[in-house]
């Protein structure tokens, strides 16, 4: 028996070892996450701050000083460039080193190698969109700059100087959880999270479900449902703004296209209010007489946060802003002289080809009347415990064809077409951090220009504010000259009128200095009224949050940075200011039961402000999403064909306009239906879902109740987010807060002989979650309010908020 026991503990021993010592699924190995001298244990951190540190780094020139604030921003001082950026890429790398690599590996497509196979579609699908092949051309467009090589070369030294000193108990902890270590960083993962923003904020495509509904509805229908210029518009540049240009000739759509656009009727994934604000409101508006600037753009949110503060000070610039983890220079931010702001134009630079090849060996494709060859790149992807996976891109002159059968197809992404070459702006060489090199150093509206032509991609609207008391905007980027409604659906790749011709030249990009009105202005609305001479987009964001922002700039005078910051908070709803009246009309209050009474009694009262506690705001963005869907699934929803919905817009003109079209009609029910149908309908199936989901009307309809609200971790980690909070705000708001997406960065900057800056992040500059600094600004940001940024003007400039010196040399 004493035998038998023995052997049992010692295989129960073995047992444990190995299980200590192997990975299970998500769960690391337990005994290397346990341990105590290099496993989770040592990512604690202590909120006392040592208020003097000195380190020696190889690689450096000189010496660099930098002060950390209360909420430990580092504002670096350095004697020249290289030491600037090398230092930015240091501290960055010692505040954010995971979510530096694993956004990275994300946009690489190699994500499977840390994650396994679950992963695997995903990094298929960016290897596939080419997401490699366009960092490669972005880097030998910044290599080409004799000034961005250094910047991006002594960056990546930084970064790679900090992990080459790192030890694994002093790994980030999801290299923990995920039991893999840092690599070497190099300049080409800088150029990764470009193509990364050019994918979230320019990758997104409706041509395969407009296609679809096209062939099913045919071309009158389409044009009818689908306006290439929307109903109710307050574009960015002022309507009526003279262009001062001679345009050049606009290319003539091809024969095919146009007859597909004259064609009879036959017979019988983008969201909706995502976007960002920005303004500058000139000196003949504030208070102070000079311009204040206000940007906030709005992202998907998460721990850690998508920016990291950071003030940058070297001979020739001192600049403070937000910065992206894992590339040099402020995005967004302000010096001495010049304040800088931008949001996404949302400029159709992303079109499909449908490619005809000449066989099943597909080594020649169709195109100008002759067999062309194509490319091949082949990609090799690693998966965490399994064999490598490779996978053959095809690329045509226009780009790669990202899904090459429909069993590709059925695992990937539906909204990408089978069998068609990609064209997209973002596999272009460029160079785009010099443009916020030059706005870092700019000191006036010439500097601004100038940095704005070396800006690609995603086409941003760049706001501009100075001491000198300009105030501009320009919608810029590269933008493909085209004819009207080119991409709007899917092309013929054999037809050489389907391809770019061109670009718009950079001083014709729409832009204004200086309006009347006293101010400049976006939120992701059309970038210009309909005379602009060239083709934009087809589609832009809804144009309430810049109707909402525009009326209140209109209104101010003696403007503030308070004032301007309870605009970045404001929760109007246009939308329900334009709509709802006609709403209610069509409602017969004597066919509704006490709790559709008591909810049409709350909407008649309800002051339209989305705010956290308002009833009338879950009661109308319920009834409108209903009713939205109620009027188009009919025809639109179809399990086997990807079908793009009418806008909101056309929606809100149809039920104001056309109460009686026959899109009202469900086709399901023997009766026909009108819009007074389709509204009660709705209105009662939303009323009788609150109902259900939170009880008997009160305090649980509250709109922070109804909408909950997380900022989550970048890796989905429980317990390492935020958890769920009340907010108010909606989609179409100023404050567009809605399903974790929201103002990633709030600034207000006031311009003047003393400029002053205030920000606030959704989260904290450390991206630990064992450190007090991993979420401490949230509070702030959740409250609304701004906090004093430290501009500090030489390394020798004291203040109470600095609490610690650190210094770095050679």
């Amino acid at each position: 028996m004493k035998v038998f026991k023995a052997i049992l503990s010692i295989v129960f021993t073995v047992a444990l070892i190995w299980a200590l010592q192997t990975k299970f699924g998500d769960v690391p190995p337990l005994g290397e996450f346990l341990n105590p001298s290099t496993g989770f244990w040592q990512n604690a951190e202590s909120k006392n701050i040592i208020p003097t540190e000195k380190l020696e780094l190889k690689g450096l020139q000189g010496k660099v000083t930098i002060k950390y604030d209360e909420n430990m921003v580092p504002h670096i001082f350095a004697e020249n460039d290289h030491d600037l950026y090398y230092a930015q890429g240091y501290l960055t790398a010692k505040a954010r080193l995971w979510q530096m690599d694993i956004q990275t590996r994300s946009a690489a497509g190699r994500l499977s190698e840390v994650v396994g196979p679950k992963a695997l579609e995903l990094d298929r699908y960016h290897r596939r969109m080419g997401m490699t092949y366009g960092a490669e051309h972005t880097l030998q467009g910044i290599m080409k700059d004799p000034v961005m090589s250094k910047v991006i070369n002594a960056y990546s030294d930084g970064v790679n100087a900090y992990i080459k000193q790192l030890k694994p108990g002093g790994y980030p902890i999801e290299f923990k959880l995920l039991n893999y270590a840092p690599e070497e960083w190099k300049p080409i993962n800088s150029a990764y999270l470009l193509k990364l923003m050019s994918e979230t904020l320019a990758g997104g495509s409706n041509e395969l479900a407009m296609t679809n509904v096209l062939d099913k509805f045919g071309a009158q229908v389409t044009k009818d449902l689908f306006p290439d210029y929307p109903t109710r518009e307050d574009p960015i540049i002022p309507a009526g703004t003279k262009w001062n240009f001679k345009p050049l000739p606009i290319p003539a759509p091809p024969a095919a296209f146009k007859a597909q656009m004259l064609a009879s009727m036959k017979d019988k994934e983008k969201i909706e209010g995502i976007g960002s604000n920005n303004w500058a409101v000139s000196g003949s508006k504030t208070a102070s007489g000079y311009p204040i600037l206000a940007n906030d753009p709005h992202l998907d949110l998460t721990l850690p946060s998508i920016w990291y503060q950071m003030q940058m000070s070297a001979p020739g610039v001192n600049v403070y802003g937000v910065t992206l983890p894992g590339a040099p220079c402020v995005v967004i931010g302000y010096n001495q002289k010049v304040s800088w702001g931008v949001t996404n134009v949302d400029a159709d630079i992303l079109d499909w080809y449908q490619v005809k090849f000449k066989d099943a060996n597909r080594n020649e494709y169709w195109y100008n009347n002759k067999w062309n060859k194509v490319n091949r790149k082949v990609e090799v992807i690693k998966i965490l415990g399994q064999k490598p996976q490779t996978d053959t891109v095809l690329y045509t002159h226009h780009g790669p064809v990202v899904y090459d059968n429909a069993d590709m197809a059925k695992k990937g992404r539906i909204n990408v077409p089978v069998g068609n070459a990609l064209r997209w702006i973002a596999h272009d060489e460029s160079d785009e951090f010099k443009t916020f090199y030059l706005l870092n150093r700019a000191s006036n509206y010439t500097d601004y220009r100038e940095a704005l032509k070396y800006y690609t991609a995603p086409a941003q609207n760049f706001i501009f504010a100075s001491a000198d008391n300009d105030i501009a905007i320009t919608p810029n980027g590269k933008l493909p000259l085209k004819y009207k409604d080119q991409g709007k659906f899917i092309m013929d790749g054999g037809d050489p009128a389907n391809d770019w011709r061109g670009w718009i030249p950079f001083e014709q990009n729409p832009t204004v200095k200086n309006p009347p009105r006293g101010f400049v202005s976006s939120a992701n609305q059309s970038s210009t009224d309909q005379t602009y001479p060239y083709y934009i987009n087809w589609k832009f964001e809804g144009y309430e949050r810049g109707k909402r922002i525009n009326d209140r700039l209109t209104a101010m005078s003696k403007a503030t940075v308070d004032s301007l910051r309870l605009l970045q908070m404001d929760d109007y709803s246009i939308r329900a200011q334009d709509i709802l009246p006609t709403m209610v009309k069509y409602l017969d209050a004597s066919k509704l039961d006490d709790t559709q009474l008591a909810a049409l009694d709350s909407l008649k009262k309800w002051d339209k402000y989305c705010d956290a506690k308002s009833v009338g705001a879950s009661i109308f963005s319920s009834w409108w999403i209903k009713f939205y869907n109620f009027t188009w699934r009919d025809n639109f929803e179809d399990k086997k064909t990807l079908l793009y919905y009418p806008t909101m817009d056309r929606t809100e003109t149809l039920l104001m306009k056309e109460p009686n079209s026959k899109w009202f009609d469900n086709k399901r029910t023997p009766i026909v239906e009108t819009a007074a149908d389709v509204l009660s309908s709705s209105f009662n199936a939303a009323v009788n879902q609150l109902a259900k989901e939170h009880g008997k009307i009160g305090e649980g309809w509250q709109w922070g109740k109804v909408k909950p609200f997380e900022v989550t971790h970048l890796g989905h980690v429980p317990g390492f987010g935020s958890g769920n909070f009340v907010s108010g705000g909606t989609g179409s708001t100023v404050n567009a807060l809605i399903d974790g997406h929201g103002p990633s960065w709030r600034m207000v900057v006031q311009l003047g002989p003393q400029v002053k800056g205030y920000g606030i992040i959704p989260g904290g500059q450390s991206g630990n979650p064992g450190s007090f600094y991993y979420d401490d600004m949230l509070k702030t940001w959740q409250d609304g309010k701004l906090k004093e940024l430290l501009f500090l003007q030489s390394a020798t400039e004291t203040s109470p908020r600095i609490k610690k010196t650190l210094t770095l040399s050679k």
